[in-house]
């Protein structure tokens, strides 16, 4: 009796290795996660100069610096959802457009309550970036670079972050603060719609269902020329198990049902203090006496470190996993700690120390938005990441909150407390290495998909 040929994706891509098709998707993802990144924080650093020009207290901007981050809380999840369904293709070209368009129009604004809407609306594209773009890298990767390449696709988030501080230093004197939410709009507009015809679609993705066996076929021609795919042939992703459609119960299977609650808190934890320093460091440096160019540099090198942090560490995150970036937390304690102290001494001192905050703090964001989305199989993996980046922001729209209520404390007391969630993140992520580990040792296959 004769049996249906099957092609192990997994094993094809783990054989052909790195190649031209990875090389395509990094450079996609660079363009689209700067856009995300530097939409993220533009808010940040357009708010001391609409303090200024709307003749405002630096407290009430509280509200607009979190609601992009309620628009996240949900677009994670539901962009997740569409990437799972729909592709990781349609999901990200959606985000960039949603993005694009509300925060052109946020150029227009004439009061806080019309900007809160427009980012709150802008946070719903934002929040699907991320998940999309893990996913569809880590799952058009050879096994020994899945973690590698996706860190370094969303490794330049917090890049973007910092252009906003450079327009915000070189070209808001000349143009106004609308200059910033101007690029930020135009740009993801013309990345989303060129994308409709450039961006790749995740291999693993296409395997899943029978309707993308035309465009598997090309794939596969392109990635190993030479291979054949006979007409019957079955795509399987051997090193995985699949999951029928999506119920949220499935996150807790496989034994994850507490490493999961616990991936949410550690989001939380991450995101309620990177949130605060990427939110509020330009308008607390201002507010402390410093030059608004200063402010805004210190911004700036809080972003590039963070950049830094997530390229240099990728080779260490891909090979220990959760317990690197225990150990990320643990490190980023002082190094946040000390940032409103080195305000005290010097501009160079200040730069060195929001540098190193955010090579640890940013680093860690870039590691466990794919150590994370890791552990769930393709047929769930963006609706995981979505769901952990999702309720994370709960932590993101906490960190503002909180920042804002201690407005009014010496900067140096208020980085001090700052540090706290990174400290509890360390025993977080470790009480999650551990688990994981016991849990991989009870089931060894699972090994084999991460």
């Amino acid at each position: 009796m004769s049996t249906q040929p099957v092609v192990p994706v997994s094993r094809l891509l783990d054989e052909r290795g790195l190649g031209s098709f990875q090389i395509i998707l990094i450079v996609w993802s660079f363009f689209i996660v700067l856009i995300d990144g530097y939409d993220i924080a533009a808010i940040a650093f357009a708010g001391p100069h609409l303090v200024q020009a709307w003749g405002i207290q630096p407290r009430a901007l509280t509200p607009v610096l979190t609601a992009s981050l309620f628009g996240i809380l949900f677009g994670s999840a539901l962009f997740g959802f569409v990437g799972d369904r729909y592709g990781r293709k349609a999901a990200l070209v959606a985000s960039n457009l949603v993005f694009g368009i509300f925060t052109l129009a946020a150029a227009y604004a004439e009061n806080l309550d019309q900007m809160f809407w427009l980012r709150l609306l802008a946070g719903l594209g934002i929040g699907g970036v991320i998940p999309n773009v893990v996913a569809v890298n880590a799952e058009s990767a050879p096994r020994q670079l899945r973690a590698t390449l996706a860190i370094i696709a969303v490794g330049f988030v917090p890049l973007g972050g910092a252009i906003p501080g450079l327009v915000s230093a070189l070209l808001v004197p000349q143009h106004g603060w609308q200059i910033i939410f101007l690029i930020g709009g135009i740009v993801p507009i013309v990345i989303g719609l060129a994308a409709v015809i450039g961006l790749p679609e995740s291999i693993k993705f296409m395997a899943l269902s029978e309707r993308h066996r035309g465009r598997m076929e090309k794939l596969i021609a392109a990635i190993s020329p030479g291979t054949t795919v006979p007409a019957d042939a079955r795509f399987v992703i051997e090193d995985e198990k699949q999951f029928p459609g999506f119920n949220p119960k499935y996150l807790f299977d496989q034994g994850l049902a507490v490493i999961t609650p616990l991936l949410w808190l550690l989001f939380a934890l991450n995101l309620m203090g990177y949130f605060f320093l990427i939110s509020w460091t330009p308008t607390l440096l201002s507010a402390a006496k410093l030059p608004p160019t200063t402010a805004a540099l210190a911004g700036v090198a809080l972003q590039v470190g963070g950049t830094a942090g997530a390229l240099l560490l990728c080779w260490w995150l891909q090979r220990h996993r959760f317990l690197a970036v225990a150990i990320m937390f643990v490190l980023a304690v002082p190094a946040v700690a000390s940032i409103g102290y080195a305000g005290l001494a010097s501009q160079t001192a200040l730069l060195v120390a929001t540098f190193t905050a955010g090579f640890m703090v940013l680093g860690i964001q870039s590691g466990i938005n794919v150590i994370g989305a890791l552990i769930y199989p393709t047929s769930l993996r963006a609706n995981g990441s979505g769901w952990e980046l999702g309720l994370g922001r709960i932590g993101s729209i906490a960190g503002p909150f909180v920042g804002g209520l201690l407005v009014g404390m010496s900067v140096e007391h208020l980085y001090v407390w700052s540090a706290l969630p990174f400290a509890v993140g360390a025993v977080v992520c470790f009480a999650i290495y551990r688990l994981n580990e016991a849990r991989l040792a009870r089931a060894p296959e699972l090994r084999a998909a991460l």
